[in-house]
């Protein structure tokens, strides 16, 4: 039996592919622990937990661009980071791992295992850090790289990788048909597709979804509940006027009423909804397109900020999908982006290309044997 540590942040998309991960660990035989703010890691299931770091977060809304990356560096990551470090170190010694899984946006993680000098693997629940999104832009990658200088100064780490790649392995939770090969010159990259793991269990009303209709699901994440108002009423509208469809729409932030044929609720089962559904309206997080990507449905994509767009390009790319603007769609808009993507076979076509790859890729199993290896090396 070997010991590994998870450290995550309070994302619950960056943590639901590593719940997959730790129970695959499990089953293998190795003891699982986790490392993070509470409530995020208390309300895990299997494995000792570690608290470090709080959960206060709040970004302003209408922040894009330089604006957007800013606040998720200086406003998030960074002191995230910092109110971390004591925690992963306390967890740490107590647990002591063979080999640390680090989410990409937890650096403490990835501070504390090249402090004690134990191997670790980064998390990449998105691939777009991959895709190199400053190159074109110098002058922020070097802000970039004075805010990764900063924690290693405060922290007494020294070195100057960085921070969101680990020299061992980078575990990306997507693969080449999607994602495109890696732009960044990282240490071994593992494409293994999604990691998909059961959720605690979702009050939904199913007794509203009309028999043997396809459900379109809208959902925008869980962030972004103060921005998605607008959004979501017009995609309402849109469902509105397509009756062929059972138009489910998550609701988070309570800013719509109920409306007609089209239910509304502030959770849904996502993973339990997916193979009832014919397409999805979402932001672009890595997490909806990827699960929806592996039950083989088509998208419709509307990026809000940090690294949707790149996402959305790629579900076009891969012919998967069709990108809208989330600030100027109207119920118009969203309702030829539907019609199209239900009716034309080539969207339903590409995301099953995806799907099959993603199938081939390992899931979690893949991340497991990877961090199997580092622990004991083949001879």
């Amino acid at each position: 039996m070997s010991r590994v540590l998870f450290v995550v942040p309070p994302l619950a998309g960056h943590v639901h592919p590593l719940v997959g991960v730790a129970a695959v660990a499990g089953e293998r035989g190795h003891e699982v622990a986790w490392v993070g703010p509470c409530p995020v890691v208390r309300d895990l299931v299997g494995g000792r937990v570690y608290p470090a770091g709080s959960t206060v977060w709040r970004r302003p809304g209408g922040l894009r661009a330089f604006a957007a990356l800013r606040f998720l560096w200086a406003g998030f990551l960074v002191p995230l980071a910092d109110a971390m470090v004591p925690g992963v170190r306390a967890a740490v010694a107590d647990f002591d791992p063979d080999v640390v899984v680090v989410d990409q946006q937890a650096f403490a993680g990835a501070l504390v295992a090249q402090e004690v000098g134990l191997p670790w693997v980064t998390s990449a629940s998105t691939s777009a850090e991959l895709a190199d999104p400053l190159a074109g832009m110098p002058r922020v990658a070097a802000w970039v790289r004075e805010q990764q200088r900063g924690l290693r100064v405060r922290h007494g780490v020294e070195g100057d990788d960085d921070l969101r790649f680990s020299p061992y392995s980078v575990v990306v939770f997507s693969t080449v048909e999607l994602a495109g090969e890696p732009v960044v010159a990282v240490a071994d990259p593992r494409y293994v597709g999604p990691s998909l793991a059961a959720r605690r269990p979702v009050e939904f009303p199913w007794a509203r979804l009309r028999p043997d209709t396809p459900v379109v699901l809208v959902t925008l994440g869980t962030t972004n509940s103060e921005e998605g108002g607008r959004f979501l009423a017009e995609c309402a509208l849109a469902l509105g006027d397509l009756p062929a469809v059972q138009g489910v729409v998550v609701d988070p932030g309570g800013c719509l009423a109920a409306s007609g044929d089209v239910v509304v609720v502030a959770s849904a089962p996502v993973l339990d909804l997916l193979p009832l559904t014919a397409a999805v309206i979402c932001h672009g997080g890595h997490n909806t397109v990827c699960e929806t990507l592996a039950h083989g449905v088509p998208l419709v994509v509307a990026p809000i900020r940090d690294d949707q767009p790149a996402l959305a390009d790629q579900v076009v790319a891969a012919g998967a999908g069709i990108r809208l603007r989330f600030d100027h769609a109207r119920a118009e808009d969203i309702t030829a982006a539907l019609r199209t993507v239900l009716t034309d076979p080539t969207f339903t076509e590409g995301a099953t290309r995806v799907r099959t790859s993603f199938h081939r890729a390992g899931g979690a199993h893949a991340v497991v044997s990877r961090l199997e290896d580092l622990i004991d090396p083949p001879r």
